[in-house]
């Protein structure tokens, strides 16, 4: 069964997702187009250093948000990023501004890879160790689980997506672990990026509901800029 197709639960396949994704691909690249013809793409990062909703993110989350800006990373598309060692979510609009931030859960085992062929095993057979959240940079859409409940689809192959926090087990305690003032103890899901259901309905969902967009996963076992490829003058 696959992660990102269900909020860590077993038997959940979105619809269509693999065509959705595939039209997807023709949609970003008309939308690419347009965005450099019409000049529309980051701002300079002023905008977003200058959000007091930003003070909190971490050194590594700004270097890669001014990255992002200054180079124009994310064609004109709107953005996540994904903060692992912090457990943390920003998302921006095409134009690099800030539309709001939260803590996350994530793949209880750390690293920044994934398994090959994870997202064909049922979640049963997943090992504790092979839950990661992988890093790096993906195109993302919205798409529908199985029960019917909206999904952030980031990588289908490996099965991860972001998405509302699911209930769980009474024993994982999700919900309690999203409100913790620390992000010891957010690492729990088998891969997937959990946000609060608030967050999603009103920064994920009307950010995504009518384009596809970015999301970049930051490495928890080296630099982002080593992993991304870019200098840190080009983040300052």
């Amino acid at each position: 069964m696959h992660r990102s197709i269900r909020p860590d639960e077993p038997g959940q396949r979105p619809s269509g997702a693999g065509l959705a994704l595939m039209l997807g691909l023709a949609c970003l690249l008309s939308f690419n187009t347009v965005a450099a013809a019409t000049g529309t793409g980051s701002l300079t990062g002023a905008a977003t250093e200058g959000d007091a909703r930003f003070q909190s993110a971490s050194t590594e989350t700004r270097r890669v948000a001014l990255w992002v800006s200054h180079s124009k990373n994310n064609h004109g598309l709107p953005y996540v990023i994904v903060d692992k060692v912090n457990a943390k979510v920003f998302v921006f609009d095409a134009r690099g501004r800030l539309q709001g931030g939260d803590a996350a859960l994530l793949g209880m085992a750390r690293g920044d890879g994934s398994m090959d062929g994870i997202g064909k095993l049922k979640m049963s057979a997943i090992r504790p160790q092979d839950r990661t959240t992988p890093a790096g940079r993906f195109k993302a859409s919205l798409d529908h689980d199985a029960h019917g409940s909206e999904i952030l689809v980031i990588d289908y192959d490996a099965s991860i997506s972001l998405h509302a926090v699911v209930k769980g087990t009474p024993a994982e305690r999700r919900a309690e672990r999203l409100q913790s003032p620390t992000p010891d103890d957010n690492r729990i899901s088998y891969g997937c990026i959990n946000v609060p259901a608030k967050f999603y309905k009103t920064i994920i969902h009307p950010v995504f509901k009518q384009t596809f967009g970015i999301v970049y996963i930051l490495p928890e076992t080296r630099a982002a800029s080593e992993f991304f490829g870019f200098d840190n003058d080009d983040a300052q």
